[in-house]
């Protein structure tokens, strides 16, 4: 009987140890975004070094403004793009025009934050009528190609990445789409948008995406 319970606690005080490994393997990141769709959930870390774009982003989907928004444009082995409050109604028509009615100050840096797969950029209107590169209030888009996008390095800001649901954003862009009316998507694609206040991630694949940036 001793016997037994000495390899009882035995086990225990392995099962202890690895349990105390993988708890300190993990890294807690704040204000995690959760876009969850019908395909399933992508979940996105936004970046301290782009300030204006986190905290608006965060403010935006705290009030609830992209619930029911949809991903209006979907391009194959390129990237997704969501966010107008336009795509909320039945005209895609104006899909792609919207916002909030503001732009945000620019903060590209192409030497650490580029277009790497699953990197998430802000929209806007091009150079000729906004030469200081202003983004979209509220549009973004997800890079969905393992080679990146890095034509758009130093044109838009990148303000954060995906950091589970790669294979959500994968789905979503092979979605049938008429590419006459812009890539918009036959079938609606909405999302929901909440903050989460803490979500854990293991400390090598936090390291990795880190170096992506």
């Amino acid at each position: 009987m001793k016997k037994l319970i000495y390899l009882l606690s035995s086990l225990c005080l392995i099962i202890s140890v690895f349990s105390c490994s993988d708890k300190d393997n993990d890294i807690a990141l704040d204000d995690v975004v959760k876009i969850k769709t019908d395909f399933g959930n992508i979940y996105l870390w936004l970046f301290d070094e782009t300030p204006l774009h986190k905290a608006n982003f965060i403010e935006l989907a705290e009030s609830g403004f992209y619930d029911s928004v949809s991903f209006h444009r979907v391009v194959n082995d390129f990237m997704i793009q969501g966010g107008d409050p336009n795509s909320k109604d039945t005209d895609p028509s104006n899909d792609g025009f919207g916002g909030p009615g503001y732009t945000i100050d620019a903060e590209i840096d192409s030497s650490l934050l580029i277009h790497n797969y699953g990197a998430l950029g802000a929209a806007r209107i091009g150079d000729d009528f906004n030469p200081d590169r202003k983004s979209s209030g509220s549009q973004f888009y997800i890079v969905d190609n393992v080679d990146g996008a890095h034509h758009l390095d130093g044109d838009y800001t990148v303000f954060g990445v995906v950091i589970k649901g790669l294979d959500i954003v994968d789905e979503i862009s092979v979605q049938p789409v008429n590419i006459e009316s812009g890539h918009k998507p036959l079938e609606k694609i909405m999302m929901e948008v909440e903050i989460l206040d803490s979500w854990k991630i293991d400390r090598d694949r936090f390291e990795m995406i880190s170096n992506m940036k």
